[in-house]
């Protein structure tokens, strides 16, 4: 999608004008920052990248950056995407979203598109909260959880997104945090260059209605204890002296153990790229929320056909056989039924 004489930008070129509007603290301006840094290195150009939204905090992005961009509705910002990235295979298309605009309205237009691999990157903010409508639980909320809308507690199941993307085969799948700009950078470029649907969640400290909700393992001195880096072909380890590991036992559970225990040659070693994503979807239930030893990284890497290039693949074919259709003839044509 690259052009070849693309113009030497940086991060002022790809911030726009505009003001920029969230609460003092929020993570979205740490989240901000890091793609408007990471763009002038991507190769593309302002004119053909387009950033879409849906509704929500997140969904302000596109308002931000000095690009194309949509601001669509409710849990819509997917199906937009697709019918541009499809039709328009030259642009480099990101969609920025919220685990309540993805995963509830729009969650059925998010698995599609995972699972049809469409050219695009996919960037959920997770904050456990809905945000803009002031404070009400989302899919992602803890059960338990007591907001304006569930004041006994919520007593929903939670979405683990990542699960989610796994469980629809998206071809990749990674999970970053606000607190770490190289990191976020770093899993955006490989999400961005990634040739079909990228799919990053990110945790995103909502400071109003949500405040701490990573702290446990996204704080500074946390880190070593709490984040699991997923690095492909290396041993799953962490800790503050790398003296804890993953290991998967003969039922096929994932475990931490201490590596002194059990030896080193018993840890996982990380396979980004294997076809089957079972192993990283148990990488993903490690943790069964982010209070405890979390993965962090790229979980899913693999080739597949992207849905434009198989779907354009699709028409040039058909025209070879039938000919350039003709839409005003089709439109005229009458029933084209029989019953």
């Amino acid at each position: 999608m690259t052009d070849i004489d693309v113009p030497i930008t940086t991060k002022k070129d790809w911030a726009s004008d505009q003001e920029v509007r969230w609460c003092p603290g929020c993570g979205d301006y740490s989240i901000l920052t890091a793609v408007q840094m990471l763009m002038p290195d991507l190769g593309m150009r302002r004119e053909k990248t387009v950033f879409i939204s849906g509704i929500g905090c997140s969904s302000r992005f596109p308002y931000y950056m000095n690009t194309y961009g949509v601001h669509s509705i409710h849990g819509r910002a997917l199906p937009m995407a697709t019918g541009l990235a499809v039709s328009r295979p030259d642009l480099d298309v990101w969609v920025v979203t919220g685990d309540g605009d993805a995963l509830s309205i729009g969650g059925n237009h998010l698995i599609h598109a995972l699972r049809r691999n469409v050219n695009l990157t996919v960037l959920l903010f997770n904050n456990q909260i809905y945000g803009l409508t002031k404070g009400q639980y989302s899919p992602t909320s803890e059960e338990g959880k007591v907001t304006k809308s569930t004041p006994f507690g919520s007593v929903d199941h939670p979405f683990n997104p990542v699960s989610l993307a796994l469980g629809a085969e998206a071809t990749f799948v990674a999970r970053t945090h606000d607190l770490d700009r190289a990191h976020m950078m770093g899993v955006f470029r490989r999400a961005h260059d990634h040739q079909g649907a990228g799919f990053v969640e990110i945790y995103q400290n909502c400071n109003v209605f949500n405040d701490g909700a990573f702290e446990k393992i996204t704080a500074r001195e946390a880190r070593p204890r709490m984040l699991i880096p997923l690095v492909h072909g290396q041993p799953v380890r962490f800790g503050d002296t790398n003296e804890l590991g993953v290991m998967v036992d003969r039922q096929g559970q994932a475990h931490i153990v201490n590596v002194a225990d059990v030896g080193e040659d018993a840890i996982l070693i990380h396979d980004e790229r294997h076809d089957d994503p079972g192993l990283a979807f148990l990488l993903s239930h490690l943790a069964r929320g982010p209070s405890e030893p979390t993965p962090i990284g790229v979980f899913r890497a693999v080739d597949r056909p992207d849905y434009g290039s198989l779907l354009n693949h699709q028409v040039v074919a058909a025209a070879e056989r039938f000919g350039p259709g003709n839409l005003t003839e089709l439109l005229s044509s009458g029933t084209t039924w029989q019953t």
